[in-house]
């Protein structure tokens, strides 16, 4: 008999959130966490609508909100200072809001949770994992080496994943278009229930403010790679503030605000594994698939993830059939994002006459008919992405 019935690597959002629902099934749950407390490190803090309703069937949202969680219940976009969308996301599908939170709070608050049904253990390091049945998983805590067992080990140990490694997954990574700059500010007087954002498509650069509550907001600038610049550190905040607000986002949201944490910035090429289950171990969130952080879509996936592989577990005792089903259902939902991110990337930062010409044809299609454009990003991936959708969003047909 394993020690564990599942033991996740990792005990982020991922990791505990999938550890805290199994626990509450009445399964044996062992979570990892190699910090042993959790710091600012510049990631996303926005999830969007089709996450937060996966984090409800997982019963994670009232934990995200008692970690100072903020419902945003807009989402506005602008080429420049021109508003082309302001949507109410309560009254279209499907009718949740966005959730904003600091990301080490909402860290340590599920893990908190978690710990209420899971044995956890932090400040503690994996070093290295073993498929079969049952898996093993060696871990260091400082002293001694520690081999335990469990029916599955999950890979929750994010873009880096070391479990990746150690248990044969084949990654594929997608060539560098896009970097996205983060900083978390403090005095920032954008509206606090929208999230905004804003492409300069003359420039193909784009910020986004994703407001915290209480004048605090997690804030982004996105631009190419081959702009051939790199903002970080605080020497490059008072360029990163004058970026964002050349792209059309209001100087007055930055005239009081001060950084609150690190600049950081991060290339956004996918970085991805087909099939992300073998024999005893499985992988979710950024270990399984990194999504361009530029479109957001990285906590929805990640709660996605623990979603479907926790009711795949909790339909049957064969759980090695369990991590296959939901290896499937992963690659559909997740290649669904990625063609989108795809398109979008092509859309709004591409460049040239050819570039022109496309966003020139496709606009005023859009604006008669707003349903051309995919609505992936806030509705979830389980609408279609194929042909006859690219056509209609890049004004083709």
């Amino acid at each position: 008999m394993a020690d564990y019935d599942l033991i996740t690597i990792g005990g982020g959002l991922g990791g505990s959130s999938l550890g805290y629902a199994m626990a509450k099934r009445g399964a044996r749950v062992l979570v990892l966490e190699r910090e042993a407390k959790f710091r600012d490190r510049v990631r996303g803090e926005g999830m969007t609508p089709w996450g937060v309703v996966d984090a409800r069937a997982l019963g994670i949202d009232d934990v995200i909100m008692s970690a100072d969680g903020h419902e945003l219940t807009r989402w506005q976009n602008y080429l420049g200072a021109m508003q082309v969308a302001d949507r109410p996301l309560l009254e279209t599908p499907p009718h949740q809001p966005a959730l904003s939170f600091y990301h080490p709070s909402m860290q340590q608050a599920l893990i908190d949770a978690a710990a209420a049904g899971a044995e956890v253990r932090t400040g503690v390091r994996a070093t290295g994992v073993e498929p079969g049945r049952p898996a093993t998983v060696t871990v260091e805590n400082g002293r001694e080496a520690e081999r335990i067992t469990a029916r599955m080990a999950v890979g929750a140990d994010g873009r880096g994943s070391l479990v990746r490694k150690w248990a044969g997954f084949s990654e594929t990574q997608d060539p560098p278009r896009m970097q996205i700059c983060g900083l978390y500010m403090e005095g920032c007087s954008a509206p606090e229930d929208s999230v905004r954002l804003v492409n300069d498509v003359s420039t193909a650069q784009a910020s986004i403010i994703f407001p915290l509550g209480g004048q605090r907001a997690r804030t982004y600038f996105i631009h190419r790679v081959s702009d051939g610049f790199r903002l970080q550190g605080e020497k490059d905040v008072p360029q990163f503030i004058e970026r964002c607000v050349a792209t059309g986002m209001p100087a007055a949201f930055y005239e009081r605000a001060e950084a609150a944490g690190p600049l950081a910035t991060f290339n956004g090429a996918d970085c991805y594994v087909q099939s992300p289950y073998r024999d005893g171990v499985a992988l979710i969130g950024d270990a399984a698939s990194s999504s361009d952080p530029s479109w957001g879509q990285g906590l929805s996936l990640t709660v996605r993830d623990a979603r479907v592989l926790r009711d795949a577990l909790v339909a049957t005792d064969d759980w090695d059939a369990a991590g296959a089903r939901y290896a499937a259902e992963h690659d559909r939902y997740y290649g669904t994002i990625h063609t989108v991110e795809d398109w979008w990337t092509q859309f709004f930062y591409e460049t040239g006459p050819e570039a022109d010409a496309r966003r020139g044809r496709a606009f005023p299609l859009l604006a008669q008919d707003p349903t051309r454009m995919p609505d992936q990003f806030l509705a979830g991936p389980d609408a279609p992405a194929g042909e006859r959708e690219r056509r209609r969003f890049f004004g083709e047909e």
